[in-house]
């Protein structure tokens, strides 16, 4: 009993410490050391909305939806690789358009988000032409452009793997390490193979950025690219290179800003959902299930604490539907409540002691509360692995909020139901009851 005794307290002060964490949003002056505000999205934050329609070509002979997929892909890499908060990107089809729709929370500056979106780096090798060519440019045109001295090799940003920022171990100066796929590999050596002795252009977005000497064929798909680069330059170039390059011309066909202030009566009225789905909650559970309601109400207020912390640590970026997730996740906490409680009942019914019909109403219901959830958070990763932005925001949420729900069902009204509920309450038995029954 003394150790059921420690755990309920340990467990009390931590939810204590839980709310005073996720509660100080709402008095950060008072709670300056502990103040750690939620990350919203778009729709209750505000931010830029940007609609882009997808330009193929009309001899284009792939799969468009292959296409708009990887154009997504590389959309949300660039846009969390500038530290925009968790994006909503996703495609869609009006009539014969293919579009795509970005939504960046928190993101006020249109331009600044149509610079980050439209940026199209493209990497290219190219080998130098024939003497007898490169003669034939210049005798047209003496200020001849660099790059029509060159050709294309067929190895470009498509065939790249990863970019890493280096430094040159002798100078200190730093340089792109670059490394191929398979195929890119092989074009990579055949490229170096028939130009040993020559120089190759390495282009990115259509000029020349670097034009080193090839030494020997190299293979292994390794390469770099060095220039008068600063650390900060270098580590952009490798941003920019990982999240590459677009697969389709995208063009931009509507922009707009969703103001602060609709975000913020979004946030109310959700805000208010929550607390009146709570409260109605809180008001069935001690109606209906008397002292120990009111003990899965306290369980339930460390449970709610707890998970707001842990989005606040993540962070999770709380949209509408993230928070319908954890309204829901709340609802089945309240549930593996119920469980325990009517086989706790039943336990009293048979004529169990009330230290006996706590253990073995848990040991009961464990089972059935153990493979709701699991098939809970089997349902959740799916739709998180699947899913849009907007449903892996309630599929996190979601899966969260049932786990940490199996802690407070097992764990928290566990040790509250055992430290309160002992041999006195053998007399009172009718505060232990539930429904109509006495």
């Amino acid at each position: 009993m003394m150790r059921v005794r420690i755990v309920a307290i340990i467990v009390l002060f931590l939810g204590l410490a839980a709310g005073y964490f996720a509660a100080s949003v709402f008095f950060p002056s008072q709670a300056r050391f502990f103040y750690y505000p939620f990350r919203l999205g778009l729709d209750l934050k505000g931010g830029t909305h940007l609609l882009y329609r997808a330009d193929f070509p009309e001899d284009y002979s792939g799969s468009k939806n292959e296409a708009m997929a990887s154009l997504r892909d590389v959309i949300e890499r660039r846009v969390n690789l500038f530290g925009v908060t968790e994006p909503l990107v996703q495609t869609e089809t009006s009539g014969n358009e293919n579009r795509l729709v970005v939504e960046l929370a928190g993101l006020k500056d249109i331009q600044e988000a149509k610079r980050l979106i439209g940026e199209t780096p493209f990497l290219e090798f190219r080998e130098f032409k024939s003497d007898r060519e490169q003669e034939a440019l210049r005798e047209e045109n003496e200020n001849v452009e660099f790059s029509l001295l060159t050709q294309p090799t067929g190895l470009d940003g498509r065939h790249l793997e990863r970019a890493v920022l280096e430094f040159d171990p002798q100078t200190n100066v730093p340089l792109v390490a670059l490394q191929f796929d398979n195929e890119g590999a092989k074009l990579f050596e055949e490229v170096t193979g028939r130009n040993i002795g020559k120089p190759v252009a390495v282009f990115l977005d259509g000029s020349p950025i670097s034009v080193p000497i090839v030494q020997e064929a190299i293979s292994g798909g390794k390469a770099q690219i060095t220039g008068s680069f600063t650390p900060q330059e270098a580590r952009m170039l490798v941003g920019r290179l990982n999240a590459g390059a677009l697969p389709v011309p995208i063009s931009l066909v509507s922009e707009k800003t969703v103001e602060a202030s609709l975000g913020s009566e979004s946030l109310a009225k959700s805000f208010n959902a929550s607390l009146w789905g709570f409260l109605l909650v809180v008001a069935f559970m001690i109606f209906w299930y008397r002292l120990p309601g009111l003990i899965a109400v306290f369980a339930l207020c460390i449970y709610a604490a707890i998970v707001l912390s842990v989005f606040k640590l993540v962070p999770v970026t709380l949209s509408a539907a993230a928070i319908s997730g954890f309204i829901l996740s709340v609802g089945m906490a309240v549930d593996a409540n119920i469980l325990i409680f009517e086989r706790f009942k039943e336990e009293l019914k048979k004529g169990a002691a009330v230290e006996t019909a706590v253990h073995d109403g848990f040991k009961r219901a464990w089972t059935s509360i153990r493979d709701s959830n699991v098939s809970s958070i089997i349902t959740a990763v799916i739709l998180f692995w699947f899913g849009t932005s907007i449903i892996k925001g309630f599929a996190l949420t979601l899966g969260i909020g049932v786990l940490i729900s199996m802690f407070s069902a097992i764990t928290v009204s566990r040790a509250f139901l055992g430290s309160i509920l002992t041999k006195r309450f053998e007399k009172k038995k009718f505060l232990l009851l539930s429904g109509f029954n006495k």
